[in-house]
């Protein structure tokens, strides 16, 4: 299994930390921006046509976006206890890289609730 690292480029569109990921770790997923079968995802769809890595860049507010706050979003957010809000706010407050280490220092995917 991989070893959890501090890196940017591991950091989703909705503010998850792939890097931190079961299956990214274990060689299984890319990561959501390598990871072509994620089409389905609202969230990275719109980052792309926007040309920005995270929605923390988008003037947005995240809890208004109804790409952001789209039924999947929703039941992973449930599922993994996830606070993805508060994951863009900490990268907007701090940066990428600071989010990034957080995480690798945490061995979390996410903030939790």
């Amino acid at each position: 299994m991989k070893e959890i690292i501090a890196d940017t480029k591991l950091i989703a569109a909705c503010g998850l930390y792939c890097g931190a990921c079961r299956k990214y770790r274990m060689g299984k997923c890319p990561g959501c921006h390598e990871n072509e079968k994620a089409s389905w995802c609202k969230i990275r769809k719109c980052c792309k046509e926007k040309g920005i890595h995270t929605c923390a860049e988008c003037t947005m507010n995240v809890r208004e976006c109804k790409s952001y706050n789209n039924l999947i979003s929703k039941i992973c957010e449930f599922i993994f206890r996830s606070d993805r809000p508060a994951c863009i706010r900490f990268i907007r407050e701090n940066g990428e890289q600071a989010f990034a280490e957080e995480m690798t220092r945490r061995g979390e995917q996410t903030m939790k609730k």
